[in-house]
């Protein structure tokens, strides 16, 4: 069961995919927990929805919130096509990733308060929705984060300091836009912080949980998103 959440910010509204999950009989179960899902630099497309709908299955409310509102909102984009690549790079290169870690803080906020919500809240993202789950967990106060090769994140280690809450991070290990430099350097400052994992899928291109990606490894994708379950399970449902 699908709907859509408006968030107020001082800069203006924006739009959240939501999807609930339902018990047996199709009526809307009753206290979940909510993940909050962060896009790719595609937009709330079919992809990023089907992954909230997967959330919503596992017994979740899902929310997918318009990270690109202030450029062009509602946009959802086609990695497969190259004019929609262009574009998406386009705007992840003018991307404010600090108003983007506000908008994520202000989705958690109303996410809290969702009717049929725990008030637990956990956050994932892919591409750049890796790179801000990862920022969110050093400037929101959501519950547990999951970062899927998030490019970028080498360049914003001094914010491990401020992480406090459980991290997860999944990391492709043939990322074209993640080198090994990079990985290391994440794999380092991460090293030993409490409730922190760092997860390297060896061989793997990045995007490879996408689901029907042109770099989807099925195998990995599973093992991840096992991974995943478990974390949220144990930090979300506990």
């Amino acid at each position: 069961m699908s709907e859509q959440l408006t968030i107020h910010t001082p800069d203006g509204d924006f739009n959240c995919y939501v999807a609930r999950p339902e018990d047996n009989n199709g009526a809307a179960a009753g206290q979940a927990p909510v993940i909050v899902i962060i896009q790719e630099i595609f937009g709330v497309n079919a992809g990023i929805r089907s992954i909230a709908d997967a959330y919503a299955a596992k017994g979740y409310i899902a929310l997918a919130p318009d990270l690109f509102w202030r450029a062009e909102p509602g946009l959802e984009l086609d990695a497969a096509k190259p004019d929609d690549l262009t574009r998406a790079f386009a705007l992840y290169g003018s991307y404010d990733v600090a108003k983007g870690v506000e908008d994520i803080g202000a989705t958690v906020t109303a996410a809290r308060t969702l009717a049929g919500a725990s008030g637990k809240v956990g956050v994932t993202g892919y591409c750049l929705g890796g790179l801000m789950t990862f920022l969110a967990a050093a400037g929101t106060d959501a519950d547990a984060f999951v970062a899927y090769y998030g490019g970028g994140i080498d360049q914003h280690l001094d914010r491990v300091a401020a992480i406090t809450r459980p991290l997860l991070v999944h990391l492709a290990g043939a990322d074209e836009y993640i080198g090994p430099a990079a990985q290391d350097a994440i794999r380092a400052a991460l090293a030993g912080k409490p409730d922190t994992d760092v997860q390297v899928y060896p061989g793997c291109d990045h995007a490879f949980a996408r689901p029907g990606g042109a770099h989807e490894d099925v195998a990995a994708a599973t093992l991840a998103n096992g991974r995943t379950d478990a974390f949220f399970q144990r930090h979300l449902k506990a």
